[in-house]
């Protein structure tokens, strides 16, 4: 069935959008090239892109032909800002982006243990207050919040999780109430793998689980090139998976008993203990010493446990490591986990150290709220995560 005449439009615009966004400013022969569509639609959509305020003229080039330069097109950047925020245990941290994504301004602020409810939230407010003014923007477009704690498919909302603190929640809703804009919330880990898919370790894979390693230990899925979130937004919480060498089992209120207990930060640092080593010093990235060996090695046994269940299940054939663990462990513990593996399970699994490090999760939702704006200004929605 052929599309309307509103309808290709919209396709074309929005195909010449993302070429303008992917491969910067284009001349209207370099979009017919792209495109394929003739010489006059592409003018036709130059201009209705411009009557739109999402192109301008950014420039000429004359280098690829004789005669008058060619007019250079680009998107509006300052059509529409962005913020991301990474929200953890103990910290904010915010950046604020315009439509192309590119970093205009960040800060972060600590949040102590002690801090109760409205002041956390105040703390975290103004700090976002704070960049967005320091970048110049007037209002944002769309802010997206990466939090740890699982977020309702049904809702988008954050929903309780035990350990996790109360302002966490409430910090969500109070940007929802305060700003003009879309707000949307993710879980962190899921944050982290989008980004890793899209700018990481995982550009060249359609298939792969991101295994979150902090303070927290979780799992981000991704299939097909798509996020998978199961039916209660909950795909991924290994923490909870029953596994060897625990105290016992987990429940559904505690994951003590679970993978978690094998591979959280405290654990890792308990482990680094046991070898005379404190876990920074242990999991230095590079070329492991003597002194460090037999830890990471400990610890890579341990690892490939959770790895293993998730490549028995999933068969993704490549897992990252993430969180501080993994990013601090480098391609020397992705390596030996990697050799682990192998020996647990007969299905070939690529196993590599994050590429983005601490910035993915604070990288990954500002990926989400550019898709967000985008899919509010260019029209037709994208695939989505």
């Amino acid at each position: 069935m052929a599309a309307s005449p509103s309808t290709a439009r919209a396709i074309n615009d929005r195909f010449a959008l993302r070429l303008l966004q992917d491969e910067g400013p284009l001349t209207a022969t370099q979009l017919k090239a792209l495109t394929g569509l003739s010489r006059p639609t592409v003018a036709d959509l130059v201009e209705r892109l411009q009557g739109s305020g999402l192109v301008h003229v950014v420039g000429e080039s004359g280098a690829e032909r004789r005669g008058p330069n060619a007019k250079l097109y680009g998107l509006v950047a300052d059509r529409a800002h962005l913020a991301a925020l990474d929200v953890r245990t103990r910290s904010v941290s915010v950046t604020v982006a315009d439509l192309l994504g590119t970093t205009l301004a960040e800060a972060s602020v600590p949040v102590g243990d002690d801090s109760d409810t409205g002041p956390a939230v105040e703390k975290a407010v103004a700090l976002l207050e704070r960049t967005v003014k320091e970048a110049g923007a007037d209002r944002l477009h769309s802010v997206a919040v990466g939090a740890p704690g699982l977020v309702d498919p049904a809702t988008g909302e954050l929903r309780d999780s035990s350990g996790l603190p109360a302002w966490h929640r409430r910090l969500v809703g109070v940007l929802q109430e305060r700003l003009p804009a879309h707000v949307l919330v993710e879980n962190e880990t899921n944050l982290a793998a989008v980004a890793e898919l899209r700018e990481g370790a995982a550009r060249d894979r359609e298939d792969f689980v991101l295994l979150w390693l902090g303070q927290g230990v979780g799992a981000a899925v991704v299939l097909g090139g798509r996020l998978r979130r199961g039916a209660s937004g909950g795909a991924g919480e290994i923490g909870f998976l029953p596994v060897p060498g625990t105290s016992g089992l987990p429940s559904a209120t505690g994951c003590d008993g679970g993978f978690h207990e094998l591979a959280c930060a405290a654990a890792v640092e308990s482990l680094a203990a046991a070898h005379g080593l404190t876990a920074s010093e242990a999991l230095t990235s590079g070329d492991a010493g003597e002194s460090r060996a037999p830890f990471l090695d400990a610890l890579a046994r341990r690892l490939a446990i959770g790895a293993a269940a998730v490549a028995s299940v999933l068969d993704p054939g490549c897992v990252v490591l993430a969180g501080e663990t993994g990013h601090q462990g480098g391609p020397a513990l992705a390596a030996r986990v990697e050799a682990e593996l192998a020996a647990l399970s007969p299905l070939r699994t690529e196993v590599r150290a994050t590429a983005l490090g601490d910035a993915a999760v604070l990288r990954g939702a500002l990926l989400l709220a550019r898709d967000a704006a985008q899919d509010a200004l260019f029209g037709a929605p994208t695939a989505g995560l």
